[in-house]
């Protein structure tokens, strides 16, 4: 059975999809397996959905959204699964803005009820396979080659400063002459962080869905997934690598195990944390430092005014510049670093 789309969101934007498909009523309930479902309803609040093309579009009743099922785990968002059955014309929920898809579990009292969706089918190949938004994506690899020097911006949670610090510093650094790629590692499907590095001046963007990944909550091999990323931006030929982890240094996207990689951490030349108070700035100055990890400058809100940054570098031992106010400084710190 054919139908065509109203709404074709950016979590499959790998894939190049038509507005027609072809869909099944057999549904198999994996991550990542591309599926077809209708609005029930039409919100006020976190009523948007990013389309492949990185537009954002308000979500209309009975309007058709192709999406791909997956995890969500997010501090200030949604909580969602992929349940273990799904058949046409159960009721899911869209778990973000690029169009993740699942069972919500978990809400935030700032954004209301997720939007509440009816399955139509699943999209499926010529073949009646179905469509899944890892076709032609980036195998793992084991190994990081060529290795190209790496900045990695890492935060206490998300909404921590993290994309502004990156973007900063790209674009700081662009204006310089360096030219730099920027990557997002974890989080859920969002086209929204990479394309703004790019308009920040990266001359080249990727993230975990070019490794067909909606979302990487439960990835057992993040890292090798991160590697064949971060090998696909060094091919550019690039001077370095800006790298967004997203969601905080503690969660279930799979940081951590990142952070841990011993060719990753040979990689980094500077390693930049963003946090939202003091608070979370110490507690994340003590885990990095259980962990091995040197923070070279922190960021974000706890440095927006003089008492969290002469804290931080009176008390932390660690340069404190906030991205908003300063950032030519914290292009200065992370240009020495690199070069």
């Amino acid at each position: 059975m054919k139908i065509r789309a109203h709404k074709i969101a950016s979590v499959t934007a790998h894939l190049g999809l038509p507005k027609e498909l072809e869909i099944s009523s057999e549904i198999e309930a994996r991550p990542g397996n591309v599926i077809v479902v209708r609005a029930l309803q039409e919100k006020s609040v976190y009523d948007k959905l990013e389309l492949d093309s990185g537009r954002m579009a308000h979500i209309g009743k009975e309007d058709i959204i192709v999406g791909a099922l997956g995890r969500r785990r997010a501090l200030r968002g949604f909580v969602g699964e992929v349940p273990e059955r799904i058949r046409t014309g159960d009721r899911l929920q869209i778990l973000n803005l690029g169009g993740v898809v699942g069972v919500c579990v978990g809400g935030h009292p700032d954004l209301g009820p997720p939007l509440d969706v009816e399955v139509l089918g699943m999209a499926v190949n010529g073949d009646g396979s179905p469509l899944h938004i890892a076709r032609g994506a980036l195998p793992p690899r084991e190994t990081y080659e060529p290795p190209a020097p790496l900045v990695v911006v890492a935060g206490t949670c998300m909404a921590s400063g993290k994309t502004q610090a990156a973007c900063e510093i790209i674009q700081k650094l662009s204006q310089r002459g360096r030219r730099l790629a920027g990557v997002k590692l974890t989080g859920v499907a969002c086209l929204r962080d990479v394309l703004n590095m790019e308009d920040h001046g990266a001359r080249a963007g990727f993230s975990f869905q070019d490794a067909g990944l909606p979302s990487t909550v439960g990835v057992e091999n993040l890292p090798q997934v991160a590697k064949a990323i971060l090998s696909r931006a060094a091919e550019e030929g690039l001077e370095a690598t800006v790298v967004e982890v997203g969601d905080g240094i503690i969660g279930e996207y799979g940081v951590r195990s990142i952070l841990r990689d011993e060719e990753i951490r040979a990689a980094t030349r500077a390693l930049v944390l963003c946090a939202n108070d003091l608070v979370g700035a110490w507690g994340a100055a003590e885990w990095m430092r259980a962990e091995g990890l040197r923070i070279d400058v922190m960021s974000g809100p706890a440095t927006d005014n003089e008492v969290g940054t002469r804290y931080i570098s009176r008390e932390l031992k660690i340069p404190a510049v906030n991205a908003r106010n300063e950032p030519h400084r914290l292009a200065d710190l992370v240009e020495g670093l690199l070069f």
